[in-house]
C-alpha cells in the first residue's frame, strides 16, 4: 500500500479511532535520581495509566525499550517510544512521536508501510502552531501534542509557550476549520492546569515532572486520570 492510499483508507475517525473512550492521560517518562523510566511506567500503569511514551533523550537503550514494551503489553498500555522509528520498530513498541526536528511524519509512514506494519502503529507529532496540526494532520498523525503549555525544565529547546490563551486560539482555529485530530496538552501541566485546559476542548494531556515529583507518583495518576476524565469532550460525535 502506498502512502496516498494508507492516509485515503485510514482518513478522519479510523486513523484516530483509539482515543474515543480513553488514553486521555499520557504519562511521559524522565529519569530522575530517584527512579528510572521503568520504575515510572510500572507506578502510573499501576495508577490506571493506559498510555505512557517512553523518552530517553540523555541515555537512549534498546533493551530499557524492549522492557518497556514487554511491560506495557502485558498491562494493555500502549507504550509510544519518542523520536526513534526504528527502535520503536526493534523493541516492538508501536507508536512513535515525532518532534519538528525528527524525520516527517510522511516519511515514517512510509518506513512502516514498507515493512507491514501500518495496521499496528500510531505515528504522533508535536505542534506548536495551528498551521503545525493542519500540517501533521495532512502528513497522517494519529494525534498531536500541542505545546509547551508553560515552561519546562523535562525539554530542551522549547518553542514559544503557548499559555491558556494560545491553547483556546488554537483549538477555536480547529474547531473553525473542521480538524479533529486528537490533541493533547503539553508542558509544565499541573494539576489545576486540568479543568481550564480541558475546557478549551483538547483531548487529553501530557504530563511528566507532576506525577513523578508527587510525594505518591501512583495516586497522582489516579487523582489526574479523575479529573480529566470529568472534562472529556467527544470529538468524534458529529455536531
Amino acid at each position: 500500500m502506498d502512502l496516498d492510499n494508507f492516509l485515503s483508507r485510514y482518513s478522519g475517525r479510523a486513523r484516530y479511532a483509539c482515543f474515543r473512550e480513553s488514553k486521555r492521560l499520557m504519562f511521559i517518562t524522565h529519569r530522575t535520581s530517584k527512579y528510572t523510566e521503568l520504575d515510572e511506567i510500572k507506578m502510573v500503569m499501576k495508577g490506571g495509566c493506559d498510555w505512557v511514551q517512553l523518552r530517553m533523550k540523555d541515555n537512549l537503550s534498546l533493551e530499557v525499550a524492549q522492557e518497556a514494551s514487554r511491560q506495557t503489553l502485558f498491562k494493555d498500555c500502549t507504550c509510544c517510544l519518542n523520536d526513534n522509528l526504528d527502535m520503536a520498530i526493534k523493541a516492538d513498541i508501536h507508536c512513535v512521536h515525532l518532534g519538528k526536528n525528527d524525520i516527517p511524519v510522511s516519511e515514517a509512514w512510509r518506513i512502516i508501510i514498507k515493512k507491514g506494519l501500518d495496521d499496528l502503529f500510531l505515528v504522533g507529532a508535536t505542534a506548536n502552531t495551528f498551521e503545525d496540526i493542519v500540517h501533521a494532520d495532512q502528513e497522517g498523525a494519529s494525534y498531536i501534542g500541542l505545546g509547551p503549555y508553560r515552561f519546562t525544565e523535562t525539554k530542551k529547546n522549547l518553542s514559544p509557550v503557548l499559555g491558556l490563551e494560545g491553547y483556546q486560539r488554537i483549538m477555536d482555529q480547529c474547531k473553525e476549520a473542521g480538524i479533529k485530530i486528537p490533541i493533547f496538552a503539553i508542558g509544565g501541566i499541573e494539576f489545576e492546569d486540568i479543568a481550564p485546559l480541558m475546557k478549551t476542548g483538547i483531548t487529553g494531556i501530557a504530563v511528566s515532572g507532576a506525577i513523578i515529583n508527587a510525594p505518591d507518583p501512583v495516586e497522582e495518576t489516579r487523582r489526574f486520570i479523575q479529573e480529566i476524565q470529568k472534562y472529556v469532550p467527544d470529538p468524534f460525535v458529529e455536531q
